[in-house]
This record gives structure tokens, C-alpha cells and sequence, in this order.
């Protein structure tokens, strides 16, 4: 699967940024969203190759939002790889969001090296 567009999920306008600005520079086409609602949204119009999602967020937290994409009865958006990104690094938080369908889970503060790495082992 080749990537292009990412749809970066997180409510922290300066993590936001920051995110983005690792993506473009890297090559990639990224939308963003500030909660899980948003997200969704996003997703079912845009159908982005990869979403990153930040696990805590007001509202449908990225947990929920992860699996109300994952188990979509709508393929296209089932199909769409989920990497969760958080400060939330116990062991039990990441298999929850190995449960949820997320293919992934990295942790706070990720370097742009680790996060350009696991997007180009998808």
C-alpha cells in the first residue's frame, strides 16, 4: 500500500502543527482534525490512505473513534490504516488500541524518524 494523503487526528493545535509539518516535509498530502467526531467525518469524505489519531481527545476519544472506523460496515472506511499516537504508554493502553483495529501504537513524544519509519513499513 502506498501512502500519500494522512489525516492527522489530535486536538493540541501545537502537536497538530508540528505533526503536519513532519508529514509535508516528507512528502505527504495531510488533512487535519482536532477531535474523534471530526475525524470520522473526515474519513468517510476524503477516505485518507492512513489516519494518525491521538488517543485522548474530548468527546469520542480515539479509542472510540478507531473502532467506529475499523468496524465500519462501510469497507472503504474499514480498510484504512489507524496508527494511535499518545502520551498513554502502559502496556494495557496500547493492546485497548490493538483491540480497537488500530494497526499501530507509538508514544509520546514520537521522533520524526520512528514516525516516517512505521508510516513506510505500512
Amino acid at each position: 500500500m502506498t501512502i500519500q494523503t494522512i489525516l492527522v487526528v489530535e486536538p493540541s493545535p501545537i502537536e497538530r502543527a508540528q505533526l503536519s509539518s513532519i508529514l509535508t516535509t516528507a512528502g505527504y498530502t495531510v488533512t487535519v482534525a482536532g477531535d474523534g467526531e471530526e475525524a470520522v467525518e473526515i474519513a468517510r469524505r476524503e477516505g485518507p490512505d492512513l489516519i494518525l489519531m491521538e488517543v485522548v481527545m474530548p468527546g469520542l476519544n480515539g479509542y472510540q473513534a478507531t473502532r467506529a472506523l475499523t468496524r465500519s460496515e462501510d469497507e472503504s472506511l474499514a480498510r484504512i490504516p489507524v496508527i494511535l499516537i499518545s502520551a498513554k504508554g502502559q502496556d494495557t493502553d496500547k493492546v485497548w488500541g490493538l483491540r480497537q483495529g488500530a494497526i499501530d501504537y507509538l508514544v509520546k513524544p514520537v521522533t520524526e524518524h520512528e514516525l516516517l519509519t512505521r508510516i513506510a513499513d505500512i
